[in-house]
């Protein structure tokens, strides 16, 4: 609950024996569990909480006074609460609370600042929430669409690069569809002028190598967010240098960051957008 909500635990342990906020089940050995509804419901706390509103007020409110005051609160410009407001919006499939949200931020911020501060750790949390089991695929496929949308429509707007510059390829590997981060990467770079080339979803290893014969790019870059072998991962990235020499091998996503100590030193690992631009020369 404490990635989901960004509630620290012991705070979450707190509300519920001072105030009685939530009353989670505890399986045989005394862990607690809980429900979507009682996730929707400390989500709403948090917007009030993070709003200024004191927990004991909070508290004497009925789940339905805490809805409201929470609805009341996402019809404000408020960015500190954006990622909430994106997390109620796919566990309510609520399409207008998003573009609101989103709307909002596009007031106060550019997109690269929007992507890295706000969708990124966003999607993070939902990651978290997929692989818990607390969103189904209808609602990550509809939150993800939404995204998608976005970025694309952003990228639409940049200019496209003089084919002369040093090329950077983007791909996602045969597995992988998700490509929300990869796309990110590809508007940074491209906002930033750079000719990044995004090569899209499950990219056969055949026609990745083909396409850095004809493109002779300085970087690859790609994106693993899908559980696979470890082995498989590392054999992937060492038949790139193999094949490709001294091409330059970026990569973010979970999978990487789980495997840091697993993989060769010479994987470039993208954490940050940041770290994207260190890792590519113009």
């Amino acid at each position: 609950m404490e990635i989901l909500t960004g509630i620290k635990a012991h705070t979450i342990r707190m509300w519920e024996k001072r105030y009685g906020l939530l009353k989670p089940q505890r399986t045989t050995t005394q862990i607690r569990t809980y429900s979507n509804n009682d996730l929707l419901l400390l989500l709403n706390v948090s917007l009030l909480y993070k709003k200024g509103i004191k927990i004991s007020r909070i508290a004497d409110m009925s789940n339905e006074q805490i809805y409201q005051a929470s609805r009341s609160l996402q019809h404000s410009e408020d960015t500190d609460t954006a990622i909430e407001q994106f997390i109620v919006s796919v566990l309510q499939l609520d399409e207008q609370l998003f573009q609101k949200t989103f709307q909002e931020l596009t007031y106060k911020s550019d997109l690269s600042v929007i992507f890295s501060e706000h969708i990124i750790p966003f999607l993070n949390r939902i990651g978290v929430m997929w692989l818990v089991g607390t969103i189904n695929p209808a609602q990550e496929h509809f939150i993800s669409n939404l995204i998608r949308q976005k970025i694309i429509a952003a990228i639409d707007q940049l200019p496209v690069p003089d084919s002369k510059q040093v090329k950077i390829i983007l791909y996602l590997p045969e597995h992988e569809w998700h490509e929300i981060s990869l796309l990110v990467y590809h508007y940074h770079l491209r906002s930033k002028g750079l000719n990044s080339i995004y090569l899209g979803q499950a990219l056969p290893y055949d026609a990745l190598i083909k396409a850095v014969t004809i493109l002779e790019p300085e970087c690859l870059v790609s994106s693993w967010l899908t559980a696979i072998e470890p082995q498989k991962i590392r054999d992937h990235f060492h038949q790139l240098e193999t094949d490709l020499g001294p091409v330059t091998l970026i990569a973010g996503g979970y999978q990487i960051d789980q495997l840091e100590s697993f993989l060769s030193k010479k994987i470039k690992r993208i954490r940050t957008l940041s770290d994207l631009e260190l890792f590519i020369s113009p």
